[in-house]
């Protein structure tokens, strides 16, 4: 209902009487001061757009200047052309100077994170949580729609205190949420930036008949899941024996995990067998060790087992593996080399 409150603050200072974009919204107004009221998404994106057109103002009030109706919507055509996730991002952070100088946008690379951070250049008042909350939400929903796919996010950063609905930031955010921070942003997998983008014109238009689902609702499919998958097991298998410690990892529930591995006609047991056999692979190719030993390496109790599990994966047992890299590796040996 705090969200609600940062609405009605916006009719407050235009003037104007909030009465009927709360019918709309089904939301009693002696509800509105009630801290321990809540609302559906689907109340929120009502109310959210009866405000925007009422107001002709999509900021809600946070900025010195309106953002009329449709702005956001040139925001997502801008960058709808860029090659990639990455550009379209910087692009979307470039053009929204040309809205508003009270709040900066930009986005960096530290390590392996992408990093979208916010400067206010102004005091928000009672406006400043919905403002920083939205304008991450607004981002981080096109990103996800423009690439058709979630982006998880590492660390979500407020520089206030843990508000008394913080319990709610999880919904809004598929990533931890740190209080009391020295900065505003957001972090998640750098390679994201790298993903084409899947939309065209003809969708945008369609998208924006009803935007603001992308604001209020988490994106569920995630293009890089199954590469974030294997990385995990390739290198933290020893403590990700199962779903639950890997969902755990992955910042989702066990159901959520293996839901969106089948959306992508993907099982955890097949990546598993897949990271599995690449190491036994590896090892038979750039090491000696006897066949025993890789069974033990790559998660087998006993060699009978891993040689026929190996079968299964590659129409080979591991020495018959072994002997034909052999082979291959001496005939490249043995290849004439031209002068």
């Amino acid at each position: 209902m705090a969200f609600v409150r940062a609405i009605v603050l916006a009719y407050q200072r235009y003037g104007v009487d909030p009465a009927r974009a709360l019918q709309a919204a089904q939301i009693a107004p002696e509800r509105v001061d009630d801290a321990q009221a809540c609302i559906t998404s689907a109340q929120m994106e009502t109310l959210c757009g009866t405000a925007m057109r009422e107001l002709d103002d999509e900021a809600l009030g946070w900025f010195s200047r309106k953002l009329p109706w449709g702005t956001y919507g040139l925001l997502c055509r801008a960058s709808l052309g860029a090659p990639t996730l990455g550009v379209a991002i910087k692009r979307w952070c470039r053009h929204y100077r040309l809205l508003t100088d009270d709040l900066g946008l930009s986005l960096s690379i530290a390590g392996r994170d992408a990093v979208v951070a916010l400067a206010e250049r102004r005091r928000f008042g009672p406006f400043r949580e919905f403002c920083l909350v939205s304008s991450l939400r607004y981002l981080h929903g096109y990103a996800c729609w423009v690439i058709d796919s979630n982006i998880p996010l590492r660390e979500v950063a407020f520089p206030y205190a843990r508000p008394p609905h913080g319990q709610v930031y999880p919904l809004i955010f598929p990533g931890p949420s740190v209080f009391d921070a020295p900065w505003a942003g957001f972090r998640f997998d750098a390679r994201y930036l790298d993903l084409a983008l899947r939309r065209d014109e003809p969708a945008l238009r369609a998208m924006l008949q009803r935007a603001l689902p992308l604001t209020v609702l988490q994106y569920r499919r995630d293009r890089l899941l199954q590469r974030r998958v294997r990385t995990l097991l390739r290198t933290r298998s020893g403590e990700l024996r199962n779903a639950e410690t890997l969902g755990a990892a992955l910042g989702m529930s066990t159901r959520s995990l293996h839901r969106q591995l089948h959306a992508e006609g993907a099982s955890l047991q097949q990546l598993r067998d897949a990271v599995r056999c690449e190491h036994a692979l590896e090892l038979l190719h750039r090491t000696a060790r006897p066949v025993k030993q890789i069974a033990q390496a790559v998660g087998f109790l006993n060699e009978k087992s891993f040689s026929r599990a190996f079968k299964v994966w590659t129409g080979q047992s591991p020495g018959e593996a072994r002997s034909a890299n052999a082979k291959v590796a001496l005939g490249k040996e043995e290849a004439p080399r031209a002068d």
